[in-house]
């Protein structure tokens, strides 16, 4: 999480699967069954055959005067639509131990904690204990430009001026929506894995704290960033292709924090492209899925020419730039994957109260340590490099020596803390805290690849000491690689190294539970590893707070719609030129209605349509990157309510010349009744060559 404005400072197989009584609800198997489990003895020995089902479906909340989560700026509120957000989902289960595995990527800035309480809630109603915390995996792509306000924590909302249920619900009932798309799409099938480096794509945007790291270690690795995808290629025995779903650490920061337009990123345009080159139906519930997943971002840029640079001419072009090698290295790798995944499905998960773990001196360099209550740094507020705020990073109380800054040090500093000065302790504030306290770990295995999920964005090198401490837990059980699942189930801001967090760049001040939380979540994952391994169970550990009904907001919602005496909702404003040829821009305004009247999830604002005959095709939509919906306020006399819905066209170098029209839906509330009422509008047609 970027943050460069800190104000006071988320059907097939039913019945064979399942209701299937070997199923362990909480994925616990007894000690017997142990090796079974692990895939080195008894049915799951050598197992390659799986049960693979995919989903879509539109997560895309209210495309005006929402604040953007991300970059945590009071004024960037949405203004339209680039890309539409989705939730893509996978479920894997191995029938030959009767378990499974929904993992979700969505196209959000964070995971928050009560998005994955209700989305459990509402499988459970469904699907009985078929799903739940243990065997559910939501993970954000961490996209920085996608409404906010759907945390139950009040820091995440503070700069969204408070809670907005709408978006939260198109969230929720998104990523539900993708889970059952796939659990009712499950076809027995084989899962692929490749992997292969990914150069000149990202950049550790804290090097400094980096080089801090132990010469020793960083001997072992060749970038100061993990330039390894991992992929994973599903496909049915018949042939079809499911989909596929890769992991690669870079920050969703290609479109900066002047961007209003609701977009998925460099990750969601890298989805995008694939989706696109098979065929994909975004409407179909059931089509080809491709996910591109998020892993130890926390000091990786997409800008790889420093500061908010990611090589473009603009926003636009570096977000082309970085999703367009994320998609090529992705397709070369799902072309070429031959090596089967082989073993079972499994896992592990808990809470731990993070504010409140002993760690073991293994973890605590030698000593016995305990971690603290959250608190955020001064560097917190500089931001990072690619959302530069205020001040500079740095900040520790051994390197400022300014008479404020002593001050603030001599006040606020808590020797749990270490060197970080605090700037706001989240885990004191009443009646509440802040931020969760009470977070999730878990551990998955997917034959020999193990998955780990955490709740944080972990730097590069937290995450290779963690993938390397669950590596040594699960080797004995066949397990050859690891990926750390970042922004997952939960968001509690970042996870640095010991040595990092000495530095107090933004991602050691932003590791709210002190210095040793590394070593706390490495010693507590690593006991969800070894209970895996070994085939016992874990305690569920504390239930953390279910805030659903005390969340406040100063959100206004839409009072009314209205316009010019004299003109219809959907009446062209400025209408399309005669003709254009292919490389042209096509705009056309239109008197709109405010989008927060009507999501339009799973559908459009906007198509462009071509002529055919006597009917008109729709080629393009407003997830299409060629295409933009924007929406502005037009303070017409003497209401102030009206507004202006301008439709972009780029038209494609592959465009088919003819006779195109544009037309745009959307709705208005009226003043008189509160009734919301459908409206469509068309431009003139005119022609392509």
């Amino acid at each position: 999480m970027q943050r460069t404005s800190r104000v006071a400072l988320l059907g097939v197989l039913v019945l064979t699967l399942g209701a299937c009584s070997s199923e362990f609800p909480e994925g616990e198997p007894p000690d017997s069954v142990a090796t079974q489990q692990a895939g080195l003895t008894g049915p799951c020995a050598g197992n390659t055959s799986f049960q693979v089902g995919s989903g879509i479906y539109d997560i895309t909340g209210p495309a005006a005067e929402l604040g953007m989560m991300g970059y945590a700026m009071v004024d960037q509120k949405t203004a339209g639509i680039h890309q539409r957000l989705r939730a893509r989902a996978f479920v894997i289960a191995s029938p030959c131990n009767g378990k499974r595995v929904a993992f979700v990527s969505a196209d959000l800035g964070q995971i928050f904690q009560g998005v994955k309480q209700q989305v459990v809630e509402r499988l459970q109603a469904r699907y009985g204990t078929v799903y739940s915390d243990a065997n559910v995996l939501l993970s954000a792509t961490h996209t920085h430009s996608g409404p906010g306000g759907f945390s139950h924590y009040a820091l995440y909302n503070l700069t969204i001026l408070g809670y907005d249920q709408q978006n939260f619900e198109a969230i929720v009932d998104g990523i539900v929506q993708a889970i059952v798309r796939a659990h009712t799409n499950l076809v027995p099938g084989s899962i692929r894995i490749n992997s292969g480096d990914l150069l000149n794509t990202s950049t550790n945007r804290s090097p400094e704290a980096y080089q801090l790291n132990p010469a020793t270690e960083r001997s072992q690795f060749a970038y100061d960033t993990d330039k390894k995808m991992t992929l994973l290629r599903m496909q049915g025995t018949d042939g079809t292709e499911v989909g596929e779903l890769n992991w690669f650490a870079v920050h969703g920061t290609s479109m900066g924090n002047d961007n209003r337009l609701i977009s998925g990123d460099n990750k969601g345009y890298a989805s995008y492209l694939f989706e696109k080159a098979k065929g994909a139906d975004y409407l179909a519930s059931k089509t080809f899925v491709a996910a591109f997943a998020q892993s130890n971002e926390g000091d990786v840029t997409p800008n790889i020419y420093g500061g908010t640079n990611g090589g473009g001419a603009n926003d636009i072009e570096s977000t082309e730039l970085s999703g367009s090698k994320q998609y090529t290295l992705a397709k070369s790798l799902y072309d070429g994957a031959s090596t089967l995944l082989t073993g079972a499905v499994d896992y592990r998960h808990t809470h731990v109260k993070m504010d409140a773990v002993q760690v073991a001196p293994q973890y605590g360099g030698g000593t016995a340590r305990t971690t603290c209550t959250a608190a955020i740094g001064i560097s917190m507020l500089a931001g990072a490099e690619d959302g530069p705020g205020y001040g500079s990073e740095g900040a520790s109380c051994a390197q400022i020596h300014d008479l404020w800054s002593a001050f603030t040090c001599a006040v606020t500093t808590k020797p749990c803390q270490g060197e970080k000065p605090i700037v706001l302790e989240m885990g004191s504030m009443t009646p509440y805290p802040w931020t969760p306290e009470v977070l999730p770990l878990q551990v998955v295995t997917l034959g020999n690849l193990a998955l780990v999920a955490v709740p944080f964005e972990m730097t590069t090198m937290s995450g290779r000491r963690l993938r390397q401490a669950v590596l040594t837990q699960l080797a004995p059980i066949g397990v050859d690689q690891v990926v750390i699942a970042g922004l997952s189930n939960a968001y509690a801001g970042y996870l640095a190294t010991r040595e990092e967090y000495a530095k107090q760049d933004y991602e050691g001040a932003s590791t709210h539970f002190g210095p040793w939380t590394l070593g706390a979540v490495q010693q507590e994952t690593e006991k969800l590893a070894a209970a895996l391994r070994d085939g016992t169970s874990v305690p569920a550990g504390p239930t953390p707070r279910d805030l659903r009904n005390e969340q406040t907001t100063l959100q206004t919602g839409v009072v009314f719609d209205d316009k010019l005496l004299w003109v219809d909702f959907g009446s062209v404003v400025t209408n399309a030129n005669a003709s254009y040829t292919r490389g042209q821009t096509v705009t056309v305004k239109f008197w709109g209605g405010h989008p927060k009247n009507n999501l339009h999830r799973q559908g459009s604002f906007l198509q462009v349509q071509r002529k055919s005959g006597s009917s008109w095709v729709t080629v393009a939509y407003d997830w299409d990157w060629e295409t933009k919906y924007l929406w502005e306020r037009n303070n017409c006399v003497p209401t102030l309510a009206c507004s202006h819905v301008t439709i972009e066209w780029k038209i494609p170098s592959t465009a088919t010349p003819g006779t195109y029209r544009i037309r745009h839906d959307g709705d208005w509330k009226s003043g008189w009744d509160g009734l919301i009422r459908p409206y469509t509008g068309y431009s003139r047609e005119f022609t392509v060559n």
